[in-house]
């Protein structure tokens, strides 16, 4: 089993870097397969809308607090454990980790002292994998590999079972060998699963960027066209026929510096055989519709505002207009709190089960989440 584990793990190295890469706008042209010339490698340029659409949702995703069935008001007890985690912070990195890769977890531990809050922590999918239970959709057993040395390969792994966590080490010459284990015997996998985009056939979650990576793709090889243009083509260029080198020489007789050429310094020749002619510069708009064309796209796949891609009409739209716009986004942020809020209220019975208290007491838990449409003061008053 933790062979097996630890295999999808390392499965999945490749594509989580890929998609790193993409909200990192670190993904590079050569990756798109454009081939540009030595000289003008240093234009390419990475338009990171993969990055500017995730952080769009998980800005409205904030957890304000876990109520229990039959309570108008925040359990004082499970609130006290979020805070004791610094789930405030933690919390937003793991709704961003799964917008971006799909899924994130949740582990839950003992406490140092019975006085003291469970020990919930928020993990990476890059070293962390599970199997979900097909009848109860939860979590039968996950991995999680870490490292306490320099190595830089992860040489520790803590194998969670419903019984019992397992905790191995890797050696050199014997592979994985088991270190520890904590018989807890509490019938529970003590991992949560924050996932997005579920779907029925497809449990372990998709990716948020997955409608806008090929769009930026193709927006950054116009931008990067756009960019060799403007240096090449779009100042007025001058050319010379009839001249000789040596009238590309100052008055003490020493070659001009290209660099002073290049910049329209050179004003007369003294040849007068020589003619000198201009080309317009060329028309750069094609680009730029281009590029306008590419974000209206992705306005429409992602329900991201227009003016969230940086083009609006001339006339400023009105706040009616604004909220309005931003329908989507705010019904789209939603959704992700009711997939996300399933995997912290498992989390919390989780949480529940480890501190002594029956979780069948948080059966109808639910997680208060802060509105995704940021209401002004007087439509909080009138409601």
């Amino acid at each position: 089993m933790l062979a097996r584990l630890v295999r999808d793990v390392d499965d999945r190295i490749r594509g989580w870097k890929r998609l790193e890469a993409y909200y990192d706008g670190s993904r590079r042209l050569e990756a798109l397969g454009l081939a540009l010339p030595p000289e003008l490698e240093d234009l390419a340029t990475v338009i990171n809308w993969p990055g500017m659409y995730v952080d769009a949702i998980e800005e409205r995703l904030d957890v304000e607090g876990f109520r229990l069935g039959g309570q108008d008001q925040a359990d004082d007890e499970l609130w006290g454990w979020w805070q004791a985690n610094n789930l405030d912070e933690e919390s937003g990195m793991g709704h961003l980790d799964a917008l971006v890769h799909g899924k994130a977890y949740t582990c839950v531990g003992y406490p140092d002292s019975a006085d003291d809050a469970p020990v919930i922590t928020v993990e990476s999918s890059r070293y962390m994998a599970a199997t979900l239970d097909p009848r109860t959709r939860r979590v039968s057993e996950a991995v999680r590999l870490w490292d306490d040395s320099e190595v830089g390969i992860p040489q520790r792994a803590t194998l969670y079972l419903p019984h019992a966590n397992v905790y191995w080490r890797r050696d050199r010459y014997e592979g994985w060998i088991e270190d520890d284990r904590d018989d807890h015997n509490l019938g529970e996998t003590l991992v949560g699963l924050l996932v997005n985009r579920q779907r029925l056939a497809k449990r372990t979650g998709t990716t948020e960027m997955r409608d806008v990576m090929d769009l930026t793709d193709a927006a950054c090889r116009s931008i990067t066209n756009l960019q060799g243009a403007q240096e090449l083509l779009a100042v007025p260029q001058r050319f010379v026929t009839g001249a000789t080198e040596g009238d590309f020489v100052d008055e003490n007789g020493d070659p001009i510096p290209a660099w002073e050429a290049y910049l329209g310094r050179l004003q007369a020749l003294m040849n007068e055989n020589a003619k000198v002619f201009q080309l317009d510069g060329a028309d750069l708009r094609n680009f730029t519709e281009v590029l306008r064309m590419y974000a209206q796209l992705g306005s429409g796949l992602t329900g991201l505002p227009a003016h969230y891609w940086g083009f609006t009409s001339d006339n400023p739209a009105s706040a009616d207009a604004i909220r309005s716009s931003e329908s989507r986004l705010v019904k789209k942020s939603e959704r992700k709190q009711r997939g996300f809020g399933g995997g912290w209220e498992q989390t919390q019975r989780l949480g529940m089960l480890v501190a002594g208290r029956d979780p069948r007491d948080a059966a109808r838990l639910e997680t208060v989440w802060r509105d995704p449409a940021t209401p002004t003061y007087a439509a909080r008053a009138d409601a």
